[in-house]
């Protein structure tokens, strides 16, 4: 009776793609070193690699901190007119991380009607400077009570709406609140042209309709 055993082969001769093998061996010596080779240039690209892009995106998982900042006492503002004041908005790197706002004491006859359900109160109105459609520094025009950006003509009412130009949205905020007699601006934020809260956004990007999803917040962004 003939032995069934005589035709079968090993799993690691030369007929497994492993050229020069013996019976019953798995790994030449040849693959051994290609394989040893691949092994250390991947250690070697992945120690250059790994610090490289954790310097790059470390930043964008870090949630940046909320802070607040004294501006003056509650009898430097009014409810009329908008007082410029010159602060901290981005810590820690300096003069560049100053803004300006344009503040004045929360009116009931004109900021009313922006109020929204569920929405906190704001005791003062803090305006950003940056303009809605490239950032450019706008300013406030008493005599017109517009803010007026130089660099491509938008206009905005008293209220940071748009009144005309290519701007996308009104005006930024920042949040206020008063500590000891002392207004104290915090965090900024976007409104739509219903003047809306929204986390804040950049310059160019709309609020309106789509545009909330279309341009989402960045998730590094402070809450206050």
């Amino acid at each position: 009776m003939p032995d069934k055993r005589e035709n079968i082969k090993s799993r690691y001769t030369g007929d497994r793609a492993i050229p020069g093998a013996f019976e019953g061996e798995t790994v030449t010596r040849r693959r051994f070193m290609v394989g040893t080779t691949h092994l250390a240039g991947a250690g070697a690209a992945l120690a250059f690699t790994l610090p490289a892009l954790a310097f790059a995106l470390g930043p964008v998982f870090e949630r940046q901190k909320a802070t607040w900042e004294d501006v003056g006492p509650e009898s430097a503002f009014n409810p009329q007119t908008y007082v410029p004041v010159n602060f901290t908005n981005t810590p820690g790197i300096g003069d560049v991380g100053r803004t300006t706002a344009y503040v004045r004491r929360f009116n009931p006859a004109v900021d009313g009607s922006t109020q929204h359900k569920g929405e906190e109160i704001q005791p003062y109105v803090a305006i950003s400077t940056r303009c809605a459609h490239l950032g450019c520094p706008v300013r406030y025009v008493s005599a017109a009570e517009r803010f007026i950006c130089p660099c491509h003509g938008g206009v905005y009412d008293k209220l940071g709406k748009v009144n005309g130009g290519p701007p996308v949205r009104p005006l930024d905020r920042f949040y206020t609140r008063v500590r000891a007699g002392r207004v104290e601006i915090g965090p900024r934020f976007s409104v739509n042209s219903q003047l809306n809260r929204f986390s804040p956004r950049d310059p160019g990007e709309p609020l309106d309709g789509a545009g909330q999803y279309a341009y989402p917040a960045r998730f590094t962004t402070a809450k206050p």
